[in-house]
Formats: structure tokens, sequence, C-alpha cells
């Protein structure tokens, strides 16, 4: 049935914006972090990179398939579903770390300056609306795949 396909692809979009709101609610929580836990230095922002999946077989897969007699990706036994996953969440090397001079403070280098974490909040905030709009437009998705499964059971009545 493909509008299980259909709900696999609305999820995995609910899941990828679901963890991109994540990966900016710890951005925002680090923003004045000095020191992290293995000794690094000030946090690094993070972000996440999506990578599509598409619901299609190879040529390869599609004539495997075919000289087994199978007809349709319905017969597989192992359906593809198309979609989104996170390829990999990467700390953000393009920006620069920012430099305060602060010689009071205890994470201070011998000159005075502390290094404070990349996180620009309007950066984030923008990040944040995105992925909320990207989220929104899933369940919307979703509840139109509802409504049509629906009215297709009505039908049937």
């Amino acid at each position: 049935m493909s509008f299980l396909n259909t709900v696999n692809i609305i999820g995995s979009g609910l899941t990828a914006q679901q963890l991109r709101l994540d990966i900016v609610s710890e951005n925002v929580t680090n923003s004045q972090t000095t020191r992290t836990e293995n000794g690094g230095g000030a946090y690094r922002r993070k972000m996440v990179v999506f990578e599509a999946v598409s619901g299609r077989d190879s040529f390869r897969a599609a004539l495997a398939r075919a000289s087994n007699g199978l007809i349709s990706n319905t017969e597989q036994a192992t359906p593809v579903a198309g979609g989104v996953r996170v390829a990999e969440i990467v700390e953000d090397e393009e920006n620069p770390m920012k430099m305060v001079y602060d010689p009071t403070h205890p994470d201070a280098n011998e000159d005075g300056y502390l290094e404070l974490p990349n996180v620009d909040m309007v950066m984030e905030i923008a990040d944040a609306m995105a992925a909320s709009r990207a989220f929104a437009s899933n369940v919307t998705a979703f509840n139109t795949l509802k409504s049509v499964i629906s009215s297709g059971l009505e039908i049937g009545r």
C-alpha cells in the first residue's frame, strides 16, 4: 500500500526536523559555554546535514527484481520508501570563535582573552523558525493524507 510509504516519508521529515530543533536548542543552551567536557575550549556550534533518500531503486536492483520474476516494488521483501535522513551532525568550522577581553575569567588565555562559542542567536532563531515551518508542513501533509484515506474509506461504504 503506497499510503504507508507516504506515512514513512512524512515520518522521516518529522524526525529530521525534530532533531534539527534539538540541535538548535543545544546551541542556544551552550551559547555561553567556555569549557567543554573534553577540555577542547569553547563550545562549537553544531549543524545538521540532511540527505535525501530517493524511494527509487537503482537500475541494478530493478534488473535483479525482474530476473527473479518480481514485477513491482510492492512485491519486494523490503520496500524502499523515500524521505530524508540525517547524514551527520557537524561542527561549524566556518564561523570563527568570538574573543572577548576578560582577564578575570578562569578560562581566559595568558593575554586575558576569553574564547566564546561561535553561536549567533539570530542565526539560531532563523534556523529554529525554518525547522518549525518544515515540521508544520510535514504535519499538514500527514493531516491531508489522513483525510484522503478517510475519504477513500467512505467511498467503500
